[in-house]
């Protein structure tokens, strides 16, 4: 049971590190949705909470490394936004 729960939570989790990886290069939040990434990482906090009280297992690592990416997309959302904003005044600033 175990390995087939970590092979559905790889499939979920494999666009993690590449939605990451363009945070990071974009350096913009535009097209990402916060509600989407709380939603996912809510789901894996239930999923967590499920392994600790009633089928504590080995799987419980990988809701715990995908919460963790999640949360990291999420930190990077918020930077992004604040980066797009201080373009956005300067680019205002500079067309008045």
């Amino acid at each position: 049971m175990g390995l087939f729960e970590f092979l559905m939570l790889c499939c979920f989790g494999f666009s993690w590190p590449f939605s990451i990886a363009k945070s990071l290069r974009s350096k913009s939040g535009k097209g990402k949705s916060l509600g989407f990434m709380l939603l996912i990482e809510a789901g894996y906090v239930f999923g967590i909470i499920h392994k600790v009280f009633f089928a504590y297992n080995w799987v419980i690592w990988a809701y715990v490394a995908l919460f963790l990416l999640v949360g990291f997309d999420i930190a990077l959302y918020f930077r992004n936004v604040a980066l797009d904003r201080k373009r956005e005044s300067a680019a205002s600033g500079a067309a008045e």
